[in-house]
């Protein structure tokens, strides 16, 4: 099985790699893809540039169209949009916002086995906001009525069963500015207890000591997924995942692991490292990030959970061949198991 299949890794086809398996990236439409993903000459002279101001450097991004998502879906199975955490989809008086109108130009270009994974957010799931130049407390965290009514309601109502997942992300928490964690269980359990049940909910902590027994109790509880996340100041994901006991909560038996940065590397420097996201960086990704991603995947399948892996160019440079990475490792351990 995996002689016939490494051609198809070459071509960057992942579609196919194993039915409980769905792998993609964490936003898409990067010009640093031409030849692996996406054809140079579809998109001559309608590439988007937009200045990026990041660790006291000046980058452009270059951007292509929304439609490119057909292509993209030629290769990957799932596709998580990140733009939805940085603003709701409608406004105070319900009214269309610009990410609403950006989440319909893409409803246009998906088929019915496309999966997208949406970023709820912020403003619902961050303590604290930056404003200016300094971080603020968030009056409308998990605020369960503005997250039903300018952005469940209206995502569902747009794109129904090509929702995947949803992600509750916080950012991190330092020391002496954090909740106890007994304090942040109690919020939270009452936050999941008002919102609508969806068996399509993860949350992604960013803070260690947040990742108690009590917190899993209420994912549990709820059926709400642990994302597994390759992030700066979090553990390993073989210890991120050990913590509850190699267990998957979600009630629609998913699991989404996300391969961010490299551990112990800020997003200004990976970002600054990997752009433009053309190539693999030498050295830049974590050792055993590789290894503990496809023994999560492999332990998914033995208990019957769909296992989405979401990669960041961050991560090591360039995520279709990260991607490659992992799907010829997964291939050569489920050969050699006989799967």
């Amino acid at each position: 099985m995996i002689q016939e299949r490494i051609p198809s890794l070459y071509n960057f086809q992942f579609r196919d790699l194993h039915p409980s398996v769905f792998i993609g990236t964490a936003s898409d439409r990067y010009t640093g893809w031409m030849g692996q993903i996406y054809t140079e000459e579809h998109y001559r002279n309608r590439i988007s540039i937009r200045p990026k101001a990041i660790g006291g450097k000046s980058l452009k991004e270059e951007v292509l169209p929304v439609e490119s998502v057909e292509e993209y879906f030629q290769h990957f199975s799932v596709l998580e949009l990140d733009f939805t955490f940085y603003r709701l989809l409608l406004d105070e008086d319900l009214r269309p916002t610009q990410n609403y109108h950006v989440l319909r130009s893409y409803q246009r270009y998906l088929s019915k086995d496309d999966h997208l994974i949406l970023k709820v957010p912020q403003v619902i799931f961050a303590q604290k906001l930056w404003r200016g130049s300094t971080f603020i407390e968030n009056p409308d965290y998990l605020n369960s009525e503005i997250f039903i009514r300018q952005f469940y309601a209206p995502a569902v109502d747009l794109l129904g069963d090509l929702v995947h997942g949803f992600i509750f992300e916080q950012e991190y928490q330092p020391k002496g500015r954090r909740d106890s964690p007994e304090e942040f269980v109690s919020a939270l359990g009452e936050f999941l207890g008002k919102i609508p049940e969806d068996g399509r909910y993860h949350i992604e902590l960013r803070t260690e000591s947040l990742l108690s027994g009590r917190y899993f109790k209420v994912l549990e509880k709820y059926g709400v997924g642990q994302v597994l996340s390759h992030w700066t100041w979090l553990p390993p994901l073989r210890k991120q995942f050990n913590l509850n006991d190699r267990r998957f909560l979600c009630a629609s038996n998913q699991c989404i692991i996300r391969l961010m940065t490299p551990l112990r590397m800020r997003y200004e420097e990976a970002y600054i490292k990997a752009y433009p996201f053309n190539k693999m960086i030498t050295g830049m990704m974590s050792p055993h990030m590789i290894e503990d991603t496809v023994e999560i995947m492999s332990t998914a399948i033995d208990q019957g959970v769909c296992i989405n892996v979401v990669i960041n160019n961050r991560a090591g440079g360039n995520a279709p061949l990260i991607a490659q990475k992992i799907s010829e490792r997964f291939l050569g351990v489920h050969s050699k198991a006989g799967k």
